[in-house]
């Protein structure tokens, strides 16, 4: 265990659903929901003025809107939130040469690998996270993070997680157990439903009961390795070193969720969606791979890679899919996830300018899981061209975004982050007035 309270862990407050607000001054304020917008689809993250109405990131979008059917209901748009993420990660990379990202949005730091060393008393580490805060504020045009410091990675996360959003939180070394005992056993890693259910009967409901409970129970009531990793985390003996991951050369898309993921066909549908989107990156940029790749970080934070190698690279989103979903099976049947995922990822490697068209024969993109609900119960459809949140421009009326489409009309809200709240205006979805924009690579304007 550490001396000092070096460890810092940064959260970026509702990522996804902060940088649509950041950019759309209307839903400043208002609930906002990013996700997948048919039928099928699974909420990514929800805005707080979102989660006061119990919607939360993997939930369906169907229960979404029922539970809070005034919020905006928007797609993702990855260049956004990827260019905020490269913003932050480099920022942290200048303080530390320690950072271990864990998605886009959440990293931890290493403070006393520091480039320029950092006073690690109590005062010393809070005044250094203020500054840093208020960096991340300023390189990425007003987004929050809550950042939580700490003696190890369990609780500088469990810090973090204190005083959202836009919170700051210092543990003092030594005062790691009286802060733990009076909480419920799911503040620790790896105590999803399932293990919390087991715990609470056998009469272990706060971190105090389970601390009073001895090594020899605890394996006998969780198996080996999970009752020995929680009996010392419930004594705050945490000893896991911030590991800096090298940047490879892939086209891959993750997500952190907010409670483990345990249902196997939400997991299936989550990673058929995030290839998907590395299907249309990989075909936006000319490129295609070899090799697949399944990212899983697990309820007590140990990541696990499984990959496939194709005899020629591909950049169909149906192959790519077919291929994490199988991997994704080979890894559930083990038996390691069963204790919740927090995180799954899907990547591209052995990167190539060239496909090899008929590598599965008819396979088509026809055969994915279809998104859309009918029309008549969705605002707006993908096959049409236009999806709720993204950029475009109009020849005369400049830059906004989709409001919503169908029936063969698109609604645009012509407004930015630099601009106030515009106005609304409606067109045929093939006026040729009207263009989808990539997402700009400069600096967003602040919020007012």
């Amino acid at each position: 265990m550490r001396a000092h309270a070096s460890v810092l862990h940064l959260d970026l407050d509702a990522f996804y659903a902060a940088v649509e607000q950041r950019d759309k001054p209307s839903l400043r304020g208002k609930p906002v929901v990013v996700g997948g917008t048919g039928g099928r689809g699974v909420v990514a993250t929800a805005s707080y003025e979102a989660r006061r109405y119990g919607v939360r990131s993997a939930m369906s979008t169907r229960e979404a809107r029922s539970r809070c059917p005034h919020a905006a209901f928007l797609s993702p748009r990855f260049e956004a939130y990827r260019e905020a993420s490269e913003r932050v990660m480099g920022l942290l990379r200048a303080i530390s040469p320690l950072v271990e990202p864990l998605s886009l949005d959440e990293a931890f730091v290493d403070l006393a690998a520091a480039h320029t060393a950092v006073d690690l008393s109590v005062d010393g580490v809070h005044a250094f996270a203020t500054e840093v805060r208020e960096e991340v504020r300023a390189v990425t045009g007003g987004l929050t993070a809550s950042v939580g410091i700490g003696t190890s990675k369990f609780i500088a996360k469990v810090a973090s997680d204190l005083d959202k959003p836009d919170g700051l939180v210092v543990i003092a070394p030594g005062t790691e157990r009286d802060l733990l005992r009076p909480m419920h056993v799911q503040v620790i890693p790896g105590v999803g439903p399932q293990t919390a259910e087991r715990l609470r009967r056998a009469g272990i409901q706060t971190v105090a009961d389970l601390e009073a409970v001895g090594h020899e129970e605890l394996v006998r009531i969780l198996g080996k390795a999970h009752g020995a990793g929680l009996f010392h985390l419930a004594r705050a003996e945490d000893d896991r070193p911030i590991v800096a991951e090298r940047e490879t050369k892939s086209v891959s898309v993750e997500a952190t969720y907010d409670a483990d993921l345990t249902d196997r066909a939400l997991m299936d549908s989550l990673v058929t969606r995030q290839a998907r989107e590395v299907g249309e990156r990989l075909r936006k940029h000319g490129l295609s791979g070899r090799t697949v790749t399944l990212k899983v970080r697990l309820h007590d934070f140990t990541t696990l890679n499984r990959s496939t190698t194709l005899t020629a690279p591909t950049d169909a989103t149906a192959t790519i899919g077919r291929l994490a979903r199988a991997l994704l099976v080979e890894l559930l049947e083990t038996g390691q996830a069963a204790g919740g995922v927090r995180l799954l990822g899907v990547g591209v490697s052995g990167l190539a300018d060239w496909v090899q068209e008929d590598l599965f024969g008819d396979t088509t993109e026809d055969e994915e899981p279809a998104e859309e609900e009918p029309a008549a119960a969705v605002p707006l459809r993908r096959r049409e061209g236009w999806w709720p949140g993204m950029d475009v421009e109009h020849a005369e009326h400049g830059r906004g975004w989709v409001w919503g489409a169908g029936r063969g009309v698109v609604t645009v809200r012509f407004e930015t982050a630099a601009t106030p709240a515009g106005p609304v205006r409606s067109f045929a979805v093939d006026d040729p007035a009207l263009t989808a924009l990539r997402q700009a690579r400069t600096p967003p304007a602040p919020p007012a």
